[in-house]
């Protein structure tokens, strides 16, 4: 009766999808099939067990997910119709069961669902009702805060302020949730508070739904947050019936609320729990493996896979270190007419992965020089952000005072509160008294003043004002210049942080500015004009503007956007420090394992061949520096690396030698690298006891101050012979990530 949903299974496949009532964790590795795991669970349970489909729910993170997560099981079931079958995304779940349920909550059943502008909106009316100046108080912040306050199941009684900030929050949270409630709203975070709310507060609508939904299975379980985490348990008790699949090292959300923690929270709450572990890998070659397990071991708290597959084809990674990130992408577009040219591989074979989305720009500028076919997978063309577009079109203006298109762009951004029909009447204006744009502004700033209101005319002569100051300092030539001057006038960066939906996205959003800013730097280095700059520039947007998805194409993503897909051919770039880890994540408690496990994810995409690349100097965050390549890639054996000499794998093992003095080294990491033979020379140098037993002076976590590159925080430091050696992380972004000696930095420790 189903040997059909249970011939092509491996012995642990099978042991998931037969396996018996009560809790179940599988935790499932890339590349394990853990999808067809879950659907053939659900048939099984249907034609084996039993189960009527409308007993049964299952809950994924996407509704595309969902989707095809039903037309699985309706063609393993063979019925189109799986009445009262619920899938569907948390959210739509508890929407749906709160419209039916709506007498147990504050809001009648016809509420409304408020997206993220109404949010904002209901955040403004509320600040100010408690008299609090937005803009001294980033609204989008303040919904963050709340937001994630909401995934932690706090209430706007039980939010405590533990500074200025979060006091704000407290005052707001209140007024914000009375506020949605008068107008029967509730936003995407209420669904799920307030479907644990009624769940626990009534006895007979907590067992109506117990009753009625016997099993419970949950899909990429490491990514929910405490409150999924909680839906899950109530819905399934008191029979516990709760299928879970997840694999905590890929678990890469924590900006969106995820923990990994409820994996191991699984375990706790349910002692008597299955645990399987789907281990065989369908993918990757043997090495690939390999290199991903050598990765994430690393991490902690976690539960050990041995990934294997039957795969006898493998081939060891290949790890190319870049002059520059120019000299990079160059590499990449090589790599692929080779490997194109050698083995018969299509542009679709081949996957560009990066940490931060501001790298892609000079991919993208190979990519177009070159004319290889590209898409960006998740998003689009670096010359097409709006941010990029912003900016290009302040430095257009400058380069072309009367170009009407782009001051139209960039009049209002930011807001200088100039209506439509301000900038129509401006406009009407210059073409009566028939003079250029240019003309009209310098007129603005002599007191000559169009029929405009008046509140109109103070913001427009302060921005000729600005203009002109732009125009004459153009003429220096010194563009780099020009840019910071530019967006510190109009105070673009804060504009960012306050126009953006969540922090990471202001990040993004700045990230993407900070190498367009390294573009400028690159241009003074060059000697190159305004009108030059931007002629080229130009030609990148029209590449961009004209660029289609159709036919075969190179896809370029960022590690994020990736998760999910796989590719024969995987590039990974820019693998360095403060790039991946991310700068970011040092500020981060468990920041460092998060950015392993994402590293992990990106490895696990390719299928066939994997190469990592790192530059000596890259224009990322603003400017060109020079970078120090990722201390995740001395984590992979010597033996799996490809790499030519003199780069990372003959520098492997006085490496790993020297990290012995580190937070993350001793004598256990020095014995596995003598076990593994990763000494190239083939012989111990004897260690430097004297160094070992000094204690050095700066220790990890510190926070210190140097005169020239300002505040930092230590990410670690080592004795070296009579000096000691100091890394800081600084909060300026464009110093970044800096090793010093003591014996010539002087370094401050602030309390």
């Amino acid at each position: 009766m189903t040997d059909d949903l249970l011939h092509s299974l491996n012995d642990q496949q099978r042991q998931a999808v037969t396996a018996g009532g009560g809790p179940i964790l599988v935790l499932a590795g890339p590349g394990s099939g853990k999808t067809g795991v879950l659907t053939r669970r659900i048939a099984y349970l249907i034609r084996a067990v039993g189960v009527r489909p409308w007993q049964i729910m299952a809950v994924t993170f996407t509704n595309k997910a969902a989707a095809e997560m039903r037309q699985r099981v309706q063609a393993l079931v063979q019925d189109e119709r799986l009445y009262g079958f619920q899938i569907g995304t948390f959210h739509s779940t508890c929407a749906r069961i709160l419209r039916v349920e709506a007498d147990y909550t504050p809001y009648t059943k016809d509420f409304l669902i408020y997206d993220t502008d109404d949010q904002l909106s209901v955040i403004g009316r509320a600040m100010d009702d408690l008299d609090l100046d937005p803009k001294r108080n980033s609204p989008r912040a303040i919904l963050n805060a709340i937001s994630s306050a909401k995934n932690e199941l706090i209430l706007p009684h039980q939010y405590q302020s533990v500074d200025l900030f979060t006091e704000i929050v407290a005052r707001v949270y209140p007024r914000y949730q009375r506020l949605l409630e008068q107008s029967n709203a509730l936003d995407f975070d209420d669904l799920l508070v307030q479907m644990v709310l009624a769940l626990r507060s009534s006895d007979m609508l907590r067992e109506k739904y117990q009753q009625r939904f016997e099993y419970v299975l949950v899909d990429e379980f490491q990514d929910t947050n405490s409150a999924q985490y909680q839906l899950v348990k109530l819905f399934g008790a008191p029979q516990n019936n709760v299928f879970a699949v997840g694999d905590e090292d890929q678990s890469i959300y924590a900006f969106r609320g995820a923990d990994y923690r409820n994996v191991a929270r699984f375990r706790k709450d349910f002692p008597d729990a299955q645990v399987i572990l789907l281990e065989q890998n369908y993918r990757s070659t043997q090495t690939i493996l390999d290199v991903a397990r050598a990765v994430i071991d690393k991490n902690t708290n976690r539960t050990v896979k041995k990934l294997f597959t039957t795969r006898k084809d493998t081939l060891p990674i290949l790890v190319h270190e870049a002059w520059d990130d120019e000299q990079e992408a160059r590499f990449v577009a090589d790599q692929i007419d080779l490997l194109r040219l050698k083995h018969g591989y299509r542009y679709s074979d081949f996957a560009i992965i990066y940490r931060t989305n501001g790298q892609s720009r000079a991919l993208e500028a190979t990519f177009v020089h070159r004319a290889l076919p590209y898409t960006i997978y998740g998003d689009v063309s670096f010359y097409k952000r709006r941010e990029v577009k912003d900016v290009l079109a302040y430095l257009r203006l400058v380069s072309n005072p009367n170009d009407r298109v782009s001051f139209e762009r960039v009049i209002n951004v930011p807001k200088r509160g100039l209506g439509e029909k301000s900038i129509r009447d401006l406009f009407r204006w210059l073409d009566q008294e028939q003079i250029s744009l240019l003309n009209g502004l310098e007129r603005l700033t002599e007191g000559d003043a169009p029929p405009l209101a008046a509140r109109a005319l103070k913001p427009l002569a302060e921005f000729a004002l600005m203009l002109r100051g732009w125009r004459s300092q153009a003429q220096t030539g010194q563009l780099l210049a020009l840019f910071d001057t530019i967006l510190a006038e109009v105070g673009y960066r804060l504009y960012l942080r306050e126009s953006s939906d969540t922090p990471q996205e202001a990040q993004t959003r700045e990230d993407n500015v900070d190498a367009l800013r390294a573009t400028l730097q690159t241009a003074d280095e060059r000697q190159m004009s305004l009108q030059d700059y931007m002629i080229e520039a130009t030609l990148m947007q029209d590449a961009a503007d004209t660029r289609t998805n159709e036919g075969e194409r190179v896809t370029l993503m960022t590690m994020h956007a990736a998760k999910g897909l796989e590719f024969p051919v995987v590039f990974i770039t820019g693998v360095e420090e403060g790039i991946l880890p991310h700068f970011r994540s040092l500020e981060e408690p468990n920041g460092i394992e998060e950015e392993r496990r994402l590293f992990y994810v990106g490895i696990t995409r390719a299928k066939d061949r994997l190469i990592l690349t790192y530059a000596f100097r890259r224009g990322l965050y603003g400017s060109s520096s020079v970078q120090e390549r990722s201390k995740f890639l001395l984590d992979i054996p010597p033996q799996l690396i490809d790499a030519p000499p003199g780069t990372l794998r003959t520098d492997q093992g006085a490496a790993q030698f020297s990290s012995m003095t580190r937070w993350d080294g001793g004598m256990g990491r020095l014995k596995d690298d003598l076990a593994r033979g990763s000494a190239s020379s083939g012989r111990v140098i004897p260690f430097p006891r004297q160094d070992a037993a000094r204690a050095t002076q700066f220790r990890a976590g510190m926070n210190v101050f140097h005169e020239a590159f300002g505040q930092g925080k230590v990410i670690e430091s080592r004795i070296d012979g009579e000096d000691e050696i100091v890394t800081v992380a600084f909060v300026d972004r464009k110093f970044g990530i800096k090793k010093l000696s003591l014996a010539y930095a002087k370094l401050t420790v602030l309390q």
